[in-house]
């Protein structure tokens, strides 16, 4: 008798530590700099002479095959030792064209998670693009634009700059909108440059408008490479992001890499100074505790060791493709960040 009513409390604990396993329903969004994935060959409408085998790189097509290598096995471990799978949902920009892409996603280190694109050619001068890679098995894409930034010189001459994507679709049955950004660099100074960060702040607020006019209650991530940290005048002035969840009303945008960025994390270094130029933020419906839908759980930098410079002078950088004019054949001069969206899981 006792060993039976014993069995019987055995087989009730693996029921309940089943139940709770599967209570919460686990997805990774993500985004990755994927730092100047150009192919060999050279394209004479786009400056990518120095990704050439004969230009200053010397860019052969076996160190663009290593290149695949490293990225793909970056890319599938993001987030995975938590959800056990690679980003369900992932942006990318610095890549020169779909071939890139192609190829990217048909590695064997990623190839068995069936990655979709969307990506439209920006009209970059360097010829790099942003993109939206998704498993194919949970998010259906439905409708994706690529909206272009016009930018004007002190010389009143058009600099041409990065399209920002946007992509609706269904993550497991749910409506939700994408935005991949990669807003205008530093160069030349941040002060000189920030009007340009202002102007891409600008156009990704009137995307997110156009979108809530259609439909107030539009779940909206927006995430990339901004070139400006969370607490810069494009986030704070001109989009409004909060940084706080007790901050917000129904129509507020929540940034959770803020929080990062004040406790001294960073998305990549410059001269021993850390920023977060690669973020997330989203509009307030996502951060709701009360839904069964898909809500904001947590966000975070991903930095294992493998990917982070051992030594010499950029002991604890990004471990990047080239340094100090160098190749040294690593990952990318960017950290990839993510978040978990979760929700509870449907009864079998």
């Amino acid at each position: 008798m006792r060993l039976n009513l014993f069995f019987c409390l055995f087989l009730s604990c693996i029921w309940l530590h089943s139940q709770s396993e599967n209570k919460y329903q686990l997805r990774t969004i993500a985004f990755y700099n994927l730092e100047n994935l150009f192919d060999t060959k050279n394209d004479t409408l786009i400056y990518d002479d120095d990704r050439t085998p004969e230009g200053k790189d010397a860019w052969t097509q076996e160190r663009y095959e290593h290149k695949l290598t490293q990225l793909s096995k970056v890319i599938a471990q993001i987030g995975s030792d938590t959800s056990k799978n690679p980003p369900d949902v992932l942006g990318v920009c610095e890549v020169e064209n779909i071939g890139v892409l192609l190829d990217l996603v048909n590695h064997p280190n990623i190839r068995s998670f069936n990655y979709g694109i969307v990506h439209f050619d920006s009209p970059d001068e360097r010829g790099i693009d942003v993109a939206l890679l998704y498993r194919k098995s949970v998010f259906i894409p439905m409708a994706f634009e690529s909206r272009r930034l016009l930018l004007t010189k002190d010389n009143d001459k058009r600099d041409y700059t990065r399209d920002q994507l946007v992509v609706e679709g269904l993550l497991d049955n749910e409506n939700i909108h994408f935005i991949v950004n990669h807003w205008p660099s530093r160069s030349g100074g941040e002060a000189r440059s920030r009007p340009f960060r202002l102007a891409a702040a600008k156009l990704n607020k009137r995307i997110i408008d156009s979108i809530q006019r259609n439909n107030s209650l539009a779940k909206i991530i927006s995430m990339g490479d901004f070139n400006d940290d969370p607490v810069d005048p494009s986030f704070k002035k001109v989009l409004g992001v909060k940084g706080r969840k007790k901050q917000l009303d129904s129509i507020s945008l929540f940034g959770p890499m803020e929080k990062l960025f004040r406790r001294g994390g960073g998305s990549l270094a410059y001269r021993d100074k850390w920023n977060v130029f690669d973020q997330m933020y989203m509009t307030a419906n996502l951060v709701s505790n009360e839904s069964k839908n898909y809500r904001f759980w947590k966000a975070g930098i991903f930095t294992p060791n493998f990917i982070i410079d051992p030594n010499g002078k950029y002991k604890g950088y990004p471990l990047r493709t080239y340094a100090g004019g160098s190749y040294i054949g690593g990952y990318s001069d960017h950290f990839p960040v993510y978040m978990y969206l979760l929700r509870e899981a449907k009864s079998p």
